[in-house]
């Protein structure tokens, strides 16, 4: 009963409540906001458990927030439609949306495309009806999308091993072979003409898998029948960034264990499980071997497209962290984070105009975009809240 009280509670935020932005995050009327540079103090997990009631008061989730530099955010034309554990790639000037969850009892089956350069939301692609609607792994070679298993409908239904392609210049979608096994939110990029899959959810949602697999792409074409396996990732588990630099595989983040179906549910109706937020960063070299590069300044989990490469460093949007030690509760990440890939170092850039996940972001002359995914319920309460369709942007200076 408590479990399923408690997942009940966390996916009301698919709800159509509203809620305000506090004064200090106030929206001025050209629809621009700056993220104040707010003082806090970063207690580790087993300080903030000694601490955390006194006189009877519940642990504040901001201890969680990180100090950051301000960031001058502007608003602009929101997605067609809010989305949560979508999926997103980034061609040129056009940057394609795709899927996710509007409510927890809907998911979208199309792919909308936003135009960087004029700023307008100019087109729609629909998808196939075998292919999943959330929990993708997308990559591209700069014409075609690749778009790999996932979840297939709404709530915490199952996964599929189906996989496509997507010809950008024509519209026109192919079939992939398979994976050998479904998955959910696998880490996937392509790396010297092979299109690489690893981790992620085993068919249960809950349990992380270290598998890693790869298929032999050209042109838009398959061109083996059947994945390769390939050497296993250190960890396994869902929602992680992997990102492709010098001819390296970086996978950064993630999570082990999810959110199940109820057992016996007609509709799959997710119930909330253990899960185990990590900043682990492993490197896969050209010798096939795996690194451990630093960890990122906090946990951080569903990610996997909120990343972009910017002067030779990763830049990460948004996320989740560990769970409050006291109320368990899912604590929203609101910081932009850096990793610097010349010295392998990290740093925490600036501040989301709100706590966020599974953002989907781009980066166009010189300006940093992010949209859609579940935001917070307000400055002082960092879990999750409402489903957005949101876009923001912001003039990076690294």
């Amino acid at each position: 009963m408590a479990v399923a009280l408690i997942a009940s509670f966390f996916w009301a935020s698919f709800s159509s409540s509203n809620f305000a932005i506090a004064s200090n995050w106030a929206l001025e009327k050209s629809r621009s906001i700056v993220v104040p540079n707010t003082t806090i103090t970063i207690i580790n997990k087993e300080e903030a458990a000694n601490n955390a009631r006194v006189h009877d008061r519940i642990l504040s989730g901001t201890f969680a927030d990180l100090p950051a530099p301000d960031l001058h955010w502007e608003e602009m034309a929101p997605a067609p439609v809010c989305r949560l554990d979508g999926a997103s790639i980034q061609i040129k000037d056009l940057f394609y949306v795709f899927a996710g969850y509007g409510t927890l009892d809907y998911v979208h089956s199309h792919v909308d495309i936003y135009n960087l350069s004029s700023n307008k939301w100019e087109g729609r692609i629909d998808m196939p009806k075998d292919m999943a609607h959330s929990h993708l792994g997308v990559a591209t070679d700069g014409r075609y999308i690749y778009v790999v298993s996932g979840q297939y409908g709404p709530q915490c239904r199952a996964p599929t091993a189906r996989s496509f392609l997507l010809d950008t210049e024509t519209k026109k979608w192919k079939n992939l072979p398979p994976l050998p096994a479904p998955r959910y939110a696998l880490a996937t990029q392509l790396w010297r003409g092979r299109l690489h899959v690893m981790g992620g959810s085993k068919e249960n949602r809950h349990t992380p898998a270290t598998d890693h697999w790869s298929l032999a792409v050209k042109d838009g074409e398959a061109l083996e029948k059947q994945w390769r396996t390939e050497i296993p990732i250190p960890r396994g588990g869902p929602h992680r960034a992997c990102v492709l630099f010098n001819d390296k595989l970086f996978i950064i983040g993630g999570q082990e264990g999810d959110f199940m179906p109820k057992p016996g549910s007609p509709i799959f109706k997710c119930s909330r499980r253990h899960e185990v937020v990590y900043g682990d960063v492993f490197m896969l070299d050209d010798k096939m071997k795996w690194t451990v590069l630093p960890p990122m300044p906090k946990p951080n989990s569903h990610i996997e497209n909120s990343w972009v490469l910017v002067n030779n460093s990763i830049i990460i949007t948004g996320g989740t962290t560990e769970k409050n030690p006291v109320t368990k509760r899912m604590i929203l990440v609101g910081e932009v984070f850096q990793f610097h890939l010349d010295n392998m170092t990290w740093s925490v850039i600036g501040k989301l105009p709100y706590r966020i996940k599974t953002t989907l972001t781009a980066f166009w002359d010189g300006w940093l975009y992010f949209t859609s995914g579940q935001r917070d319920r307000g400055p002082d309460n960092p879990q999750p809240g409402k489903v957005v369709g949101d876009l923001w942007r912001t003039k990076l200076s690294l």
